[in-house]
């Protein structure tokens, strides 16, 4: 007598794949109101400062010597403090919430998530902050033109301190998105960055040692003016290693935060 054997089960209607996961993860981010406040706060500081920056300026003054691009993306520094608290609250936000809760029993892997929610991020800041530089910069130039800060999008290096300019703010968020998963505070992953991103440098520099001075121009923050500038600046590295330094701090602190999110519970 032969055992009949049991009927094929169809696949399941839904299955987990990278699409999905991204697509889950966008429109988390596009659905919170927090993202726009965040997102619209940061391109109004760029815009608003680069602005004001075009209509005051003077020819034959103290920031004469200021690379144009970095004069008139100003407001990036504080754009930053915008995007650094939108990428620590994609993560650290959600153990805040419990809605990792709900995100880790969708996605079992863990990592999927992460990697999706950097993704997500990266392309969203990259385009929005690059889309923001331009229109800022001939904006601003509009108040330039007829003086000695006067430049156009196709002078020499231009064009790369914008892509470079958002380029930086995006791995600069990324590093703080990286902070947030792995601290699963939102109070603490922004004092880690502030503590440890922008005031660790400041004071390492006191130290009247040339190699932590040449070492604190890999740091985060100094490796991200070098990309924002269309001009060499004195006392910073070069663009090339600038981004490949800046790169490498985003992507440890990810894998720091991928190894604890695999090994802790939720």
């Amino acid at each position: 007598m032969t055992t009949p054997h049991p009927a094929p089960q169809p696949p399941p209607p839904y299955r987990i794949t990278p699409p999905r996961v991204l697509r889950s993860e966008w429109h988390k981010l596009r659905s919170l109101r927090s993202s726009w406040i965040t997102v619209t706060s940061a391109v109004v500081m760029v815009l608003g400062v680069g602005l004001i920056m075009g209509g005051t300026y003077t020819s034959g003054g103290g920031d004469s010597d200021i690379d144009t691009v970095v004069l008139t993306l100003y407001g990036s520094m504080l754009g930053q403090l915008c995007l650094v608290v939108l990428g620590i609250l994609m993560t650290a936000g959600e153990y805040a919430t419990g809605m990792i809760r709900s995100s880790l029993t969708a996605v079992p892997a863990r990592l999927p998530v992460l990697g999706a929610k950097a993704a997500v991020f990266a392309a969203t800041v990259f385009t929005v902050m690059f889309a923001t530089a331009l229109v800022t910069f001939v904006a601003a130039q509009a108040f330039l033109h007829d003086t000695d800060q006067a430049a156009s999008l196709t002078d020499p290096g231009v064009l790369r301190a914008l892509v470079g300019n958002a380029g930086a703010l995006t791995l600069m968020g990324l590093i703080a998105l990286g902070l947030g998963a792995l601290l699963r505070s939102v109070p603490g992953a922004i004092g880690a960055f502030i503590g440890g991103v922008m005031i660790l440098p400041e004071i390492l520099g006191m130290l009247p040692y040339h190699a932590v001075e040449r070492a604190i121009m890999y740091f985060p923050t100094q490796a991200a003016g070098a990309l924002g500038s269309a001009t060499p600046i004195p006392g910073t590295i070069s663009p090339g290693p600038a981004l490949l330094a800046l790169s490498l701090w985003a992507g440890t602190t990810l894998a720091a935060a991928a190894l604890a999110l695999n090994r802790r519970d939720v």
